[in-house]
């Protein structure tokens, strides 16, 4: 599998390049506005190939995403009619923005809890800072909430690499064929997990904020 090896090293090159850093900021900015790839990938690989920096590069992925919150906040504050319809329309979160709505018209701790907890689940961030500033959600609770959320998500990635990035990198170097068809196998299973489990959408309907899209028109 020489092609392998050859994308591999490719690959960790690009990530030690000196302007990855600029690459993964611009990432993250975008990300947490508008763009539906998330820079987790390309930390990770900046991570892996520079295991020493990880810190400095989920950090700068930190701030560069607390900053694009702010424009994704604008967005949803004044530029909704004009961009912010289109934007969640074209990301497929129509059905997902007035729940949205509902929970960040609750109490501060609430609101405050709902972005933390982003952290460590798949919900866009991009949905709750158009969101946020859509109910005008005090600009003060969405930047500290942000930036909780964001080094949660981001600054475990860099701990966690910064403490076993070697020996995880020198593991990958030498077997990297099985590391590539385990990664397959649960990518796979992930899918198939998330069609088995589908089904219980109908206990989270009985939330007050399920369903609830007249929450949009309210504000």
């Amino acid at each position: 599998m020489k092609w392998l090896r050859g994308l591999y090293d490719w690959t960790m090159a690009k990530a030690a390049h000196r302007n990855a850093v600029w690459w993964l900021a611009m990432f993250a900015f975008i990300e947490a506005s508008f763009f539906p790839i998330p820079p987790h990938p390309l930390l990770g690989l900046m991570c892996l190939a520079e295991p020493k920096k990880a810190l400095r590069f989920a950090g700068v992925a930190t701030l560069a995403s607390v900053l694009g919150g702010l424009l994704g906040y604008a967005i949803g504050w004044g530029l909704y009619d004009l961009v912010g319809d289109w934007l969640i329309a074209a990301l497929g979160m129509q059905e997902s923005f007035p729940r949205a709505v509902c929970f960040l018209q609750q109490e501060p701790a609430a609101v405050f809890t709902l972005f933390v907890a982003k952290g460590v689940t798949p919900i866009p961030f991009k949905l709750l800072t158009i969101t946020a500033g859509f109910v005008h959600l005090p600009l003060w609770l969405f930047l500290s909430a942000s930036l909780v959320s964001r080094s949660i998500s981001f600054m475990i990635v860099g701990l966690l690499f910064r403490m076993f990035g070697a020996p995880i990198k020198a593991f990958i170097d030498k077997y990297l064929g099985l590391v590539t068809l385990a990664f397959v196998a649960v990518v796979i299973a992930g899918f198939a997990a998330i069609a088995l489990l589908g089904g219980g959408e109908g206990e989270a309907d009985a939330h007050p904020c399920a369903n609830l899209t007249e929450a949009v028109t309210s504000v």
